[in-house]
């Protein structure tokens, strides 16, 4: 199994049923021994992020919505961001891996300009308690493998999962290919 740390992809696997996690890819922003915290990368909605956080919408990279960031505390939003260069750090930003990192949204806008390459605003977030991901790890509900800087931000996710199932070596690349129904093959 591949190490559970920061800056790793969840890809929900086929038996993992929770309709929130469906087909999901998971961004690890942080993982210690209280527990697990990330972002689905996958489930744009519908909101234009201008509606919600005014001024935000010139910032983000397209699509410029909010993104279902996971089905805990979906009032409040984290902002996922990367650096252009690493040693250009702006005010109110924290680094996950990388030039990856985490970015308050109280920071003023005009105080961005020039540092970042791609910001992404998630509404909510996924969380697990001490020991619960490795649980559902174990069990078969998720793969952990590493992310690449494209897959935060893509223009269209929705063939992100497929398409990380599809890079990863050996038998992990046939699940890509199977149909959403298996009853239907």
């Amino acid at each position: 199994m591949t190490e559970v740390r920061a800056g790793m992809l969840l890809v929900a696997t086929p038996v993992l049923l929770d309709p929130n996690f469906v087909e999901t890819v998971v961004l690890l922003l942080d993982v210690d021994d209280q527990g697990a915290l990330g972002v689905v990368l996958n489930r744009p909605s519908a909101i234009p992020v201008d509606a919600v956080l005014d001024g935000w919408g010139d910032v983000v990279v397209e699509p410029e919505v909010l993104f279902q960031g996971g089905p805990v505390s979906t009032q409040g939003a984290l902002a996922v961001a990367t650096l252009r260069a690493e040693d250009d750090v702006p005010v109110g930003f924290r680094t996950v891996e990388g030039r990856l990192g985490l970015l308050d949204l109280d920071t003023p806008v005009e105080l961005l300009e020039g540092s970042l390459e791609g910001l992404r605003i998630f509404a909510g977030y996924a969380g697990w308690g001490a020991d619960q991901l490795a649980g559902e790890i174990e069990e078969g509900s998720w793969y952990v493998v590493p992310a690449l800087e494209p897959d935060v931000f893509r223009m269209d996710p929705a063939s992100l999962w497929r398409d990380v199932l599809r890079r990863q070596p050996g038998e992990l690349a046939w699940h890509s290919t199977r149909p959403v129904d298996p009853e239907l093959n």
